[in-house]
Formats: structure tokens, sequence, C-alpha cells
């Protein structure tokens, strides 16, 4: 009976964890709710721009959110298009081809780069522009670009430690197994290996996604501004909803303000979650394609 109190206890410290958690976030998502979704509009999004115009173009939209998601979007998919070959790449050499000597110090390298803060890496970038502004490219300046770079190596290792973790987490059985059936070290890490491991790759590259598109001191230094419309192009500034949320929270005048500030926070959410669902559908569809051996 004496042995079994600690589980006991822990099992409650445990489940009274869980409470709280469910509790704290549920509160916040419910004030999110009850905030955001009166918010929720044509309007938020376009202001008095017409829909047709605004998509397409047409004319900018200046007192909406639009700009902010297409430019959210962009941010997005440039960082991790940058992040994931180099991340995925480095992961798969420490786990399969690295060598004990270069696995300790990539690794170090690796974990000094993820304890970097965001705001370090924004005045890296910043320092970076001016570093070249006043040497090589007299013309150069913030913008998208820039952002995400410097966002792709805020999020670069972790996207390699979770790709090396999920290739050395699985069972050296099915390597050997692969050895016997004759597999190149190619051949098996194309399609036994990453097939296996690409729940846990695919964890990095939906967590290189939510950092990227929540992430404010980064591109406060590197190319966001509050009005900039839709951007053109890769080196113009641009808008984001992490920075439209911080600039409405600070500097807002009215209550029609403010609860556009909560509209605008709702749909960065649920940005991030429709994310988080694709990228778990894209997973699920590999996995059993992989189990069915189409692949």
């Amino acid at each position: 009976m004496k042995s079994e109190r600690p589980i006991v206890l822990l099992t409650a410290v445990g489940w009274l964890a869980v409470a709280i958690l469910l509790v704290a976030m549920g509160s916040l998502l419910g004030f999110l709710l009850v905030k955001g979704v009166p918010a929720l509009n044509v309007s938020l999004f376009f202001g008095d721009t017409p829909v047709k115009e605004a998509l397409f173009g047409g004319r900018p939209v200046w007192d909406g959110i639009w700009p902010a998601c297409v430019g959210t979007l962009y941010l997005v998919c440039l960082t991790v298009a940058l992040a994931l070959f180099p991340g995925i790449g480095c992961g798969i050499y420490l786990a399969e081809y690295a060598g004990p000597r270069q696995k300790q110090w990539l690794g170090c390298a690796i974990d000094v780069l993820a304890g970097i803060p965001s705001i370090v890496m924004g005045l890296f970038g910043f320092t970076l522009i001016l570093f070249l502004r006043y040497t090589f490219f007299p013309q150069a300046n913030t913008g998208l670009l820039l952002a995400a770079v410097c966002l792709a190596l805020l999020v670069l290792p972790s996207v390699v430690l979770t790709s090396r973790e999920a290739l050395t987490a699985l069972p050296e059985e099915l390597r050997l197994t692969c050895s016997a059936l004759g597999f190149s070290r190619r051949e098996r890490l194309r399609y036994v290996l990453l097939p296996a491991a690409s729940r846990g790759i695919l964890g990095g590259i939906v967590l290189a996604f939510g950092r990227a598109a929540e992430d404010t001191a980064v591109i406060l230094l590197t190319g966001v501004v509050a009005n900039a419309g839709l951007a053109n192009g890769i080196f113009d500034k641009f808008q984001a909803l992490p920075f439209t949320i911080y600039y409405t929270a600070a500097q807002y005048q009215t209550q029609e303000e403010l609860q556009r500030g909560f509209g605008a926070a709702l749909v960065l959410l649920l940005l991030a979650g429709s994310l988080l669902l694709g990228a778990y559908a894209i997973e699920k569809t590999y996995r059993l394609r992989w189990k069915k051996g189409v692949l």
C-alpha cells in the first residue's frame, strides 16, 4: 500500500496539471472567440474596397487585413521553402551519415542556433542590410526576402532536430532488414526510413510553419510595416498578421479598431490551425501510400 501512494499522488498531480492547462486554453480561446467572432465580416478583410477588385489587385486595401493575410502567407511559404531542404538534409546527415565528431560539432552548432532569441535574429538581419548598404549594395533595404531568410534561420533548428530524432528513433531492425534484402543506403533511406519517419519530420515542418506565422520580433526589424498593401516582389515591404495585431493593440483609438485587432488575432489562429490540419492530412496520405507500397 505504501509503495502505491507515490504513484497515486503523481497521477493526481498529472491530472491536475492537465485540468489547469485545459482550463487556461479554454478560457483564452473563449475570450478570443467572444471578442473576435463579432468582427469576422467582409469589412474586416477588405474594408470599403470591393472584394473582387481587392482580390485581383485592382484597388489597394488600406482599412482591412487582407494585405496582412496575403503577406503572412507569402512570408510563411518563403520561410519554409528556404528552411525545408537544408533542415531535412542536415537532419538526415546527422542521423545516417555523420561520424561521432561531426555529430558533436554540428549538434552543438544547431543547439546554439536554437537558443538565439528572435529579436537577436531580427537585429542580425537589420545589421546585415546596413553592412550591405555601406559596402557592396547601396540600394539594399529590408523586405520580404530578408524577413524570410532571418525566420528560416530561426526555424531551421526545429526542422533539423525533429528530422534527426525521427530517423534515430526508428528501430535498428528496420535497417538490418533493408540490408538483408539488398537495399543500398540510398534506397533504404528513400523507400523505408523517410516514409517511416515522415510523421516526426512533418512535426518539425509544422513547428516551422507556426513559428514563421506568429513571430513578430524578427519581421519588426526586417521589413514589415503597418500599411504597405500587397507586396509586388520579394524585395518589397509587406504586411503581416502578427505585426498588425501588435500595432492595433498598441495604437488603437476606438473600440472598433480594438475589435478588429481581436478579429485579426482569431484569423491568425485559424490560419495556423488550417496549416496544422493540412500538414496532418498530407502526412496521413503519405503514410497510407507507404503502407500500401505505392511509394
